[in-house]
């Protein structure tokens, strides 16, 4: 009984995420407008919207419960896993051989026969993707590679890099101004862990 109650829990907030009435973004920061900063404003605006509608807060905003379920954290929006929530406890004979996949209850940490990975802080701070270039980023977003290095790790599941290899330029871009954006949030999201053996 104790391990369906396990699984079910999670499934639970993760529906009652999907169904749940959205909040809206956080403000991007304002700076006094000239002709070039309203370009670049509407490029945020179109970034905001596509953040959005992708989903990116799904997986990479902490939760918070809502009288409307959980919904995103809007203090920490966008600054993947919340690094002073330990990951506790799970049985790893449920991922071992492909059968179950497990997340967390703030669907920011996700076990399966990849090991365990973490959703990314994608907020300007250091620990996120402010020393980021946009070379980085859009090699992260379309040849899944780890912070965007040539020799680094693939991006592990869930993360959906395959969804924006074909993504225009600039619609490429207008997402990394809308992240650049953003408050910075302080949180250095743990490393991944690898299968266990």
């Amino acid at each position: 009984m104790s391990k369906l109650v396990y699984l079910a829990a999670p499934a639970a907030i993760w529906l009652a995420c999907a169904f749940s009435k959205p909040q809206s973004a956080p403000k991007p920061v304002k700076h006094p407008t000239t002709p070039h900063q309203s370009a670049q404003g509407d490029e945020i605006k179109r970034g905001e919207y596509l953040v959005m509608i992708a989903g990116c807060a799904d997986c990479h905003a902490p939760k918070k419960m809502t009288p409307q379920g959980p919904a995103p954290d809007m203090d920490r929006f966008l600054s993947g896993h919340n690094s002073a929530i330990p990951l506790g406890t799970y049985d790893r004979n449920l991922v071992k051989n492909g059968q179950w996949v497990l997340f967390n209850g703030q669907n920011t940490a996700f076990i399966g026969p990849w090991g365990v990975s973490f959703a990314a802080n994608l907020t300007p701070d250091q620990t996120g993707i402010g020393n980021w270039s946009f070379e980085q980023f859009n090699k992260a977003m379309r040849q899944g590679k780890f912070k965007g290095l040539d020799n680094s790790r693939p991006l592990l599941p869930p993360m959906p890099w395959p969804n924006y290899t074909n993504m225009s330029e600039n619609d490429m871009r207008a997402v990394f101004a809308y992240l650049k954006s953003l408050k910075p949030v302080a949180n250095a999201v743990p490393a991944a862990i690898p299968p266990a053996p």
